[in-house]
């Protein structure tokens, strides 16, 4: 097969979450368990940090892979889903997974992928770990795909866990209430493995400190570890953040090449992590590499789609924030945003509950509902009638790209234009 040929099979034979949804997944370690077994367990030839959370723990990934490559080590990083190309899930360095690579690894395991009856997950699992090994990887990161107890990355033995927060998500396989998704999310604690919980809650905070008790593992509450003073905007770029770490009193001054406010938050989970590595683990971080790690995060991985901005007259930003955990987030630095008029091009994956998300937009914007080009996308239609309910002024297009079309045409230089609701609506454009 070519490489054409082979994510046509990874797509069709093994049906992704991204575009599928609820029916590829595949909970349980047992079959990702057994294929990494035939593979030689290539996931125990390197050090692992874990990362899973509701939101952030796509940024904080890739910073602290970005950290640890300016530390010197070889680095991998595991990340879903992807925006454009499916190698993004899968970096060495930064640079991803060659093409061939991939075609090659199907072409050998094929047969056995079948016989297991693999999800789409758990072979692109599997493949970055022997992938990561291949490569003479010292450290990956590696980001859970939903949930934690049953995701297939689960498998790994790292040296330090982290959750970012919890919020409610994929309620029909985690749970229906907090308690209940930070208790799956828990599940990646290893036995007297720290762990690093990002957003502290009084929802949650007793699970993980229940969890960690059992386990006897370290748990560690990044914002004990690490104050934010301060946050400037330097450009449409970058941030400086201003941060103390607690147990010395030692002042950082940070540059960080991600936007959006919500990285204020990530950065000290960041922090927390990092300083954790350089002190208690094998690896060796200098502040140097800290600091530079964190500034060229975005560059250096290939992360796009966070608060990204994309034009500045009209000043258009997009944002892959998707659940109402982050959408509150979106929706604060929206509502701060100096400008005349606003306009939200918006479209939903279709197991998102509008009733949830859509209550937290802005009333005082124009919306342009669309559907992004797959089958998982959100008909207009339902965003439509909730937005009736709502009280919003919209109109719908039926692709992206007239979407943005139509939103430029009706901005002036003054306004605002914000794209997202969905990765597949970021994705298009």
């Amino acid at each position: 097969m070519n490489y054409t040929e082979t994510l046509d099979f990874l797509f069709t034979a093994m049906p992704s979450f991204q575009r599928v949804g609820g029916a590829a997944y595949k909970p349980g370690l047992e079959r990702i368990a057994s294929f990494c077994q035939y593979l030689g367990n290539p996931q125990r030839n390197y050090y692992t940090i874990h990362v899973a959370g509701t939101n952030g723990k796509g940024s904080v990934s890739h910073m602290l892979a970005s950290i640890l490559r300016e530390a010197g080590y070889r680095t991998g990083l595991f990340t879903s889903p992807h925006l454009v190309d499916f190698r993004e899930r899968i970096r060495v360095d930064g640079e991803m997974i060659p093409k061939q690579k991939i075609v090659n690894f199907v072409d050998k395991y094929k047969a056995k992928m079948q016989e297991l009856d693999l999800s789409f997950f758990e072979m692109t699992a599997a493949m970055a770990f022997d992938f990561f090994d291949q490569s003479d990887v010292e450290v990956a990161v590696i980001e859970t795909g939903l949930g934690g107890r049953l995701d297939a990355t689960n498998i790994i033995t790292p040296i330090l866990s982290v959750v970012t927060n919890i919020g409610l998500e994929h309620t029909e396989f985690l749970g229906s209430t907090i308690a209940e998704i930070a208790a799956e999310k828990a599940g990646i604690i290893k036995k007297s493995i720290p762990v690093v919980l990002g957003e502290r809650s009084e929802e949650y905070d007793a699970v993980f400190e229940r969890r960690a008790e059992e386990l006897h593992s370290q748990l560690i509450f990044a914002e004990r570890e690490w104050t934010l003073h301060g946050v400037e905007h330097f450009d449409d770029d970058n941030q400086h953040f201003s941060l103390q770490r607690e147990r010395d009193g030692r002042c950082y001054e940070l540059d960080v090449d991600l936007l959006g406010d919500y990285q204020s938050r990530n950065i000290v989970t960041v922090c927390a992590a990092a300083d954790y590595l350089a002190e208690h683990t094998p690896l060796t971080i200098s502040r140097r590499a800290h600091r530079q790690g964190l500034a060229t995060a975005a560059a250096s991985t290939g992360l796009v789609g966070r608060w990204q901005v994309l034009s500045r007259e009209p000043f258009m930003v997009c944002d892959t924030g998707h659940n109402a955990h982050g959408m509150r987030y979106v929706v604060r630095q929206l509502e701060a945003l100096e400008c005349d008029r606003k306009f939200l091009v918006l479209g939903f994956a279709r197991e998102k509950d509008l009733n949830k998300i859509m209550p937290l937009l802005p009333t005082d914007a124009y919306y342009i509902f669309t559907r992004a080009q797959i089958d998982r996308a959100r008909p207009v239609e339902d965003i439509a009638a909730k937005a009736e309910e709502l009280g919003l002024k919209y109109e719908c297009q039926p692709t992206v790209t007239e979407a943005v079309r139509r939103a430029r045409s009706l901005a002036h230089a003054e306004d605002a234009i914000f794209i997202g609701g969905s990765n597949f609506v970021v994705a298009e454009i």
